[in-house]
C-alpha cells in the first residue's frame, strides 16, 4: 500500500513539473525570438526556436549550459552585446530555454 502512495506522489510531482515547464519554455522561446533587442534569433541558429541566424555561433552545435548562456547575455561576448534591457528573471528564463532547447545541462 505504501509503495502505491509513493508511486502516485512521484507521478503527481512529475505531472506538476511538466505543467509548469511549458509556460517557462514558451516565455524563453518568445524572449529568444523577439524579447531581446536585437533578437537572439537574428544572429543565432536554434532549431527548436525556428531560428537560422548566421552571425553568431550555432547554438545547437555549441550546446552551452545555462550558466554559460546567462554569462554571455549579461556581459556580452565578442560582437554580441550585453543585454542590459532584460531583467534578471528574463535572463535566467532565456538561458534555461537555450540550454534546454539544445539538450545541454540546465
Amino acid at each position: 500500500m505504501r509503495s502505491r502512495f509513493w508511486g502516485a506522489a512521484v507521478l503527481a510531482g512529475l505531472w506538476m513539473a511538466g505543467a509548469h515547464a511549458q509556460p517557462a519554455t514558451d516565455e524563453g522561446r518568445k524572449l529568444f525570438l523577439t524579447g531581446a533587442t536585437p533578437a537572439c534569433a537574428l544572429c543565432h541558429t536554434l532549431k527548436k526556436a525556428g531560428a537560422t541566424g548566421q552571425i553568431g555561433p550555432d547554438l545547437d552545435e555549441l550546446q552551452p549550459d545555462a550558466a554559460r548562456v546567462e554569462k554571455a547575455i549579461r556581459n556580452g561576448i565578442g560582437p554580441m552585446p550585453a543585454f542590459k534591457s532584460l531583467t534578471d528573471e528574463q535572463i535566467r528564463t532565456l538561458a534555461r530555454y537555450v540550454a534546454s532547447a539544445t539538450g545541454a545541462a540546465p
